[in-house]
């Protein structure tokens, strides 16, 4: 007489069910029960495929894609009753099926594993996820562009050691950063261009002896092909890991914008406020309005970096092919994910809501002889001194000007002549710093007539997309 199992998943070579322990740390449904309609389209292109080879016939499987359509309805409504014996989201959709139309469930499973399953599963939502974050990375950007075309004539100190360097228009500022997230977006790309292969079909590693269509279920599905080997196809985790990696950039753009907006936001600088949607006060100092929100984009940044390192981790001594080790992956790709997701519409927002301190940002743009680079320039055009000498003159005026305790409009022509005779009252024309602004006219650079250009072209680049 054959013997029961005790294990429903294992069949025959299972006598006795996993111990509580055992169950605990081998289960995942918990945190991929999140690909519940990834794992549900899967199968339904699966159950296609069957049927046009002939394991199904058509009945089988309309059975089973109508089996399959009621248990997402069923997991959207919260009707649905995950169970942790059942290991993973897998095994809990193809039980609840089975309950719903018979024997018929089990056919499903024909010319696949799990492992090809989850795989696919996981391209699926990476794919979904990198079209939702791109979306929203062109959200900031329409922020950034339209706050910028809103100030574009507000002067504000560029900084280089945090010390102030030369004066920039605040959008030539903003459009930096326009610049770094469309580096982002178009790593975003480059990634669903490579990552878009189809690993179902590949069972457990070795492919199947069932005269599959892998082309069809990979049409089905939106993806350009198959994946051309097996081994890699249930394996290969690097889709995964490149998706964190473009997220960590994004969340370092983000971190690095966000401690911009503390800074511009402090006592010391005041170029910025933003409203009480984006701020939050002191349990203690009833005077305290604190850049919260961009502080929290700042720190949840570290999160998303160790997502990265948690991964690499995982996968960097496993041989081929398919380890339980890989079922760590996706939780720090849910959760970088998701905050990157937080991230970018808090951003979004703060950009939308900040109103600029025009006054405070002229004030030190003008201050720490910030435009001591122009009476440099001007002393090479004006006078043909090369470069180097007119650093030194330069720096020379400059102790004097700090000397006395003025800027350096404030000098009089006299006294600047005693370090260089050869110098007229034309300088005065430079030391201001609208006209240093002006003056920037290069490719790139922060001139009106520049930033006007670099605009136009992202409307361009928004207006595409």
């Amino acid at each position: 007489m054959k013997k029961k199992s005790s294990n429903k998943m294992w069949g025959g070579r299972f006598d006795a069910k996993p111990s509580d322990l055992m169950q605990e740390i081998n289960q995942s449904i918990t945190f991929d029960k999140k690909l519940y309609a990834q794992d549900i389209k899967g199968s339904t292109a699966h159950a296609k495929m069957l049927a046009e080879i002939g394991v199904l016939t058509k009945s089988e499987s309309k059975k089973i894609i109508d089996g399959l359509k009621k248990i997402e309805k069923e997991i959207e409504s919260g009707e649905f009753i995950f169970k942790i014996e059942l290991e993973d989201i897998h095994m809990n959709i193809e039980s609840r099926l089975k309950e719903i139309i018979g024997d018929t469930a089990g056919k499903l499973h024909t010319a696949r594993s799990r492992n090809d399953q989850v795989a696919v599963d996981f391209r699926l939502f990476v794919r979904d996820e990198i079209d939702e974050i791109s979306k929203l990375i062109l959200d900031l950007q329409k922020n950034l562009v339209k706050k910028a075309d809103e100030n574009l004539h507000v002067i504000l100190p560029g900084f280089t050691h945090l010390q102030v360097a030369q004066p920039v228009l605040f959008s030539h500022h903003l459009l930096a950063y326009f610049e770094m997230f469309k580096r982002d977006l178009s790593r975003l790309n480059d990634l669903r261009v490579r990552m878009n292969e189809c690993p179902l079909g590949a069972c457990a590693l070795a492919g199947t002896s069932f005269p599959i269509d892998r082309k069809m279920v990979a049409a089905e599905l939106k993806f350009d092909r198959p994946t051309a080997n097996s081994m890699d196809s249930v394996s290969d985790r690097d889709f995964a890991i490149e998706f964190l990696f473009c997220l960590t950039l994004t969340a370092t753009h983000l971190s690095r914008l966000a401690e911009e907006i503390v800074i511009w936001m402090s006592k010391g600088f005041e170029f910025i406020k933003l409203s009480d949607a984006f701020t939050s006060g002191s349990s203690i100092m009833p005077q305290k309005k604190n850049p919260d929100a961009a502080e929290l984009v700042r720190g949840k940044s570290g999160r998303i970096f160790g997502a990265l390192i948690s991964l690499l981790t995982t996968i960097k001594g496993l041989t081929l092919t398919y380890s339980k080790d890989m079922q760590e992956d996706k939780e720090p790709v849910f959760d970088a994910s998701s905050n990157s997701r937080l991230c970018l519409r808090a951003m979004s927002g703060m950009i939308a809501d900040m109103k600029v301190n025009e006054a405070n940002m002229l004030k030190m743009a003008g201050s720490g002889y910030s435009t001591a680079t122009d009476l440099a320039d001007w002393l090479v055009k004006n006078l043909k001194m090369p470069f180097r000498d007119a650093h030194h003159v330069t720096g020379a005026i400059v102790k004097m000007a700090e000397n006395k305790g003025l800027d350096l409009h404030e000098l009089k022509l006299s006294e600047m002549q005693k370090v260089e005779k050869k110098i007229t009252a034309n300088i005065f024309e430079v030391l201001s710093v609208e006209n240093s602004v002006a003056s920037r006219t290069s490719i790139g650079g922060t001139s009106q007539v520049r930033v006007k250009e670099e605009i136009a072209k992202a409307k361009k680049f928004l207006n595409q997309k």
